[in-house]
């Protein structure tokens, strides 16, 4: 599956952002998706994803925060993120597992820096 984030951007401290992953196969189809983040000089960590279609988990870091979901008739995965904060800041991935979680298939990344 090739994904293509979007969403990325600059944002205040408090603010929010959406991010967007368009795969290229039908979003109904896939059952477990996700998002991971990179932060500098770290390793990707599971951000938040969606199992079996339905169940959602997400990172300790972000419950509350950030809402994971999808939108069928569009054919993309969100991750709505709210009250950004500076720790937020990283690469997310949109990412389809084949197996294990964090294998399988990535987007390109889309940069997401929290600053004043």
């Amino acid at each position: 599956v090739q994904l293509v984030e979007s969403g990325g951007g600059l944002v205040q401290p408090g603010g929010s952002l959406r991010l967007a992953c368009a795969p290229s196969a039908r979003i109904s189809g896939i059952a477990d998706i996700g998002w991971f983040r990179q932060m500098p000089g770290k390793q990707r960590e599971l951000v938040a994803r969606i199992s079996g279609g339905r169940a959602k988990v997400y990172a300790d870091s972000v419950k509350g925060r950030f809402t994971i979901s999808t939108e069928t008739t569009k054919n993309l995965l969100y991750l709505q993120m709210n009250s950004l904060k500076p720790e937020d800041t990283a690469v997310y991935y949109c990412h389809v597992p084949r197996g294990i979680w964090g294998t399988g298939d990535w987007g390109q990344g889309t940069q997401v820096t929290v600053s004043s």
